[in-house]
């Protein structure tokens, strides 16, 4: 459980380097709706964990994140 609390922080102290990014000649807005998506994706996992419970959250998780994925704007 440790292991992937530090995982979660690592990952949103890593995600403002992708907003900065979008400064780049021919951004786009991948890099922030990828907070926004990951943020919408948090609260399904929730949504998910709380009406059905654990079982539903293992599956229906990572299916919600491959989704999520694919609506993400091309860069």
């Amino acid at each position: 459980m440790k292991a992937l609390i530090h995982f979660a922080i690592v990952l949103l102290l890593s995600w403002p380097g992708l907003v900065w990014a979008e400064d780049a000649p021919q951004g786009g807005y991948r890099g922030i709706a990828s907070l926004y998506y990951t943020l919408i994706w948090g609260i399904l996992a929730y949504g998910l964990w709380d009406a059905f419970g654990r079982k539903a959250l293992y599956i229906g998780g990572p299916v919600i994140a491959i989704i999520i994925y694919f609506l993400l704007p091309s860069a």
